[in-house]
This record gives structure tokens, sequence and C-alpha cells, in this order.
């Protein structure tokens, strides 16, 4: 079972880059990561994965230019490789105009993130978990699904006096349930310790699901009044984090908040922000340059703040960098890693209650971009889609493909549920979101099932 490597053997490894002769400056990331993986499908376990990559990342700067060498060798004989193979590359590359120099020294917030008995999680837990989630399905149903114990730490070293160091964990467990004629329910959890996923909850809510999704009637598509719930809620935020909020994409045009700073973009019941350092998420307190990270508001109240930002591009955009670097080399620019949005007081009971005629949506699958300006996206429902009348749920339906702004559809929110869930497309990456209520939402097809 590995262990963390630790700061003092990162900084002796990385002081053999740092200490390149010829550099103007020399920047060296670690990303050292461990975890395991069981996968399940027709209620048994059919894969048991174990893995660990250490991963150097050095970047050095010569005259303005810059150049970056990966190495997978954690040692002061790897180091130096990576660092004079880096060098060579930025003799032939050109002058970076917006290159905004390396993370000087900084104190970094210390952040509680690591749990050794995720760190160490054996098979046999996770099978156990997986034991009891499915013990959850009726006769009739089967569980398929995934639950993962990973364990990272990331450090930063630059020729500015920057040092830092990090470890971090992360549990999760996701299953869909499906039997029957035709029912199929989602749940899924994510946390920093494994101690906190609870299988017998989420195998009872996906078979819930499933159970309720018995024989869905087709719906004709439109614009309905839609109750989401947080999974479906961390779609829509995620694509903001992608294709909105990033530094570079705002200052070159490309972004659908460009040119709305102090502009409403959404209801006033939307706040939205970016805290790697809160309990309740999956962060790392500083970024990928070694930039401390600190609470980024994004969006106040349905107006548009600013978007985050990295070294370079805080210099393109004549901003300040929030610590928000992704490890180079990175032509996107930065992105926010752990959004928020800021419950509301509703129960999701009263999110459904106040609909007249409208869906019900567990989650979304299959999104992809349309019109990143116009904030578009479209995909699919997915195990769990359902009908309300009169604020009740009455039956089950077929899924929808979905086109729809997403800055339209939070400008058409009444109503933000109290709670608040976690959920993560990749590690470094977590967003804790609430149930909302959208009093119009755009589906453009049917699915036969």
């Amino acid at each position: 079972m590995p262990g963390l490597i630790g700061q003092d053997a990162f900084e002796r490894v990385a002081k053999a880059a740092i200490d390149l002769p010829g550099a103007d400056g020399v920047e060296v990331v670690l990303i050292h990561e461990w975890g395991g993986l069981t996968r399940f499908a027709s209620s048994e376990i059919h894969q048991s994965t174990w893995r660990e990559d250490t991963g150097l990342r050095v970047r050095v700067v010569s005259a303005g230019r810059i150049g970056v060498a990966a190495s997978n060798d954690f040692s002061e004989a790897g180091a130096r490789a990576a660092a004079e193979s880096a060098l060579e590359m930025a003799g032939v590359v050109s002058a970076d105009p917006y290159f905004g120099g390396l993370a000087p020294r900084a104190p970094v917030h210390a952040t509680d993130g690591f749990d050794e008995r995720t760190a160490t999680a054996t098979p046999d837990l996770r099978s156990e978990g997986v034991a009891t989630l499915v013990a959850q399905c009726p006769p009739g149903f089967t569980a398929a699904g995934a639950f993962e114990t990973t364990a990272v730490e990331v450090a930063v070293a630059t020729t500015e006096g920057q040092v830092c160091w990090a470890p971090v964990t992360q549990a999760s467990l996701t299953t869909v349930v499906t039997g029957g004629e035709g029912g199929a329910g989602f749940a899924e959890s994510f946390a920093r310790r494994v101690e906190e996923i609870d299988p017998e909850a989420i195998g009872r809510r996906a078979e819930g699901k499933a159970r309720d999704s018995q024989n869905p009637r087709p719906l004709e598509p439109g614009i309905y009044e839609v109750v989401l719930e947080p999974n479906a809620v961390s779609t829509l935020v995620g694509f903001l984090a992608y294709m909105g909020f990033g530094g570079r994409s705002i200052a070159e045009g490309r972004s659908c908040f460009s040119g709305k700073e102090g502009e409403k973009v959404a209801s006033s019941n939307i706040t939205i922000y970016d805290d790697a350092l809160a309990a309740d998420t999956i962060g790392v307190p500083f970024d990928f340059e070694g930039t401390p990270r600190r609470r980024v508001d994004l969006v106040r109240n349905g107006v548009f703040l600013d978007g985050v930002y990295d070294l370079r591009t805080a210099t393109q955009a004549g901003k300040q960098t929030t610590g928000h670097a992704l490890p180079a080399p990175n032509p996107e620019g930065p992105f926010p890693l752990n959004l928020y949005m800021q419950t509301g007081d509703a129960s999701m009971e009263e999110l459904i209650g106040s609909v007249q005629r409208g869906l019900l949506i567990t989650r979304f699958h299959y999104s992809n971009v349309v019109h990143p300006v116009e904030s578009t996206i479209t995909g699919m429902t997915r195990d769990g889609t359902f009908l309300i009348e009169d604020g009740e749920v009455k039956h089950p339906v077929t899924n929808f493909r979905f086109t729809q702004s997403i800055l339209e559809a939070l400008s058409a929110v009444s109503m933000v549920a109290s709670e608040s869930e976690l959920a993560s497309e990749f590690f470094f990456s977590a967003s804790r979101v609430p149930g909302l209520r959208i009093d119009r939402f755009q589906f453009t097809g049917r699915s036969d099932h």
C-alpha cells in the first residue's frame, strides 16, 4: 500500500530542477495519486483495480519563453532531466507576451483534507459497501455502478521561493438500479472520507427511483416547468465552469460572461462562488502554480462579478490571479474547481408542490456544448424522469433530449432548495449545489425509453 511522499522528499527532489543552470525561472509540480476502484454490474462485482501514478511537471522560463516537460521518474536525476528537457524546449518556442511570472513565496491555508482510512481502503472494504448497496434491491431488480477510494498529494516549488504541499482524499459510490417494466433509478455520493459514504442509503434511493419509474409514459417535448435534483444542477454548474467562468475565455470574448461584468445574468436567488478551502468540499488549498486559493464570488444575487484567473490570464486581462491555475501546459486557461451554489429556504417537497404541470429530473447525461457564448448545452434526461401535476409526482415519463441556455434557465429559477449535495466529474473538481425549481426549460426531443 503506497504512502505519502511528503514535503521534505518533494523539496529534495525539486531542488535538483530548481538549481538548473541557464534558466531564468523554474517551477516543479508533483502529483502523486493512488486508489482503488470496485465495479459491479447485474448486482455482482466484476472488476477490482488498483493504480498508482507519480508525476512531475517542470516548467522552465528562459528569456520570456516557456518550456514544459513531464516525467514519472521521481528522483533528483529525473527532476533534473525533466528540467533540462524543458529548457531545451523553451529555446525553440516564441516568447509569451502574457507570461505573468512564477508564484512568489506566500503562506498557504492549512486544510484537513486527508483521511488515512480512505487512502488505505482495501478491496474488502469496498466490496462490503457494494454488498450492502445490492442488498437493497428487491427481486427482479439489479444494481450496477462503482465504488472508488482515491488519495492524492500535490506539491509546488518555484525559484521565486514558493513551496507548498497538501494531501487530499476522496470516496465516491455511484449506482443505477434497473428492473421490472423499464424502470431505472440513479444515486451517488461523494465525500472526503469513506466513512461518510452510506451504501445502504444510496441503494435505497436508487431502488426507490427504479421502482417508481416502472412503465414510463410518452410525453410531448416542449417548454416545461422543472424541478432539478442536485445532480442535474451540477451538470449546469459544471458546464458554466468550463465555458463561462475561465478568465482566458472571458478576456478573449469566448465566454457567456464576456462584457457582462456587473450585469444581471440570473435570478436574484442565484449566488455562485468558488471556495476550495471550505470543509464540505474536496479541494487543494493552492493552485498548480503554487498561488494560495481563497473564496471567489462569481455571481451574487444574479449579478455577474468576475471570473477566475491564473498568473498568465491575470496579466492578459489586467487582473490579479485568483489562484486557479491548472497544470501546465494548459491552453484553455483557468477554471473554478470547487463551485458552490448558495442554498435557499425550501425543501425539495416544497419545490415539487409549487409546480402546476412540469417535470422532476433526477439527472442529465451525454451533455455537450452547443454554443458557449450563449451558454447553450444539449443532453438527455436519465434514470428518473417524472411528470408533476398539481404539486404531486404523478407517473414516470420517457426520457427527453434538452437544448437549453444555462443562463436563461438560471434566470427562470423561482425557488432554491435548502439542502445541497456534492457532485464531482473528476478529481480536484467538486460542486456543491441544491435542487432548483425552474419556470421554463426547453425539451427538444423524446426518447423511446
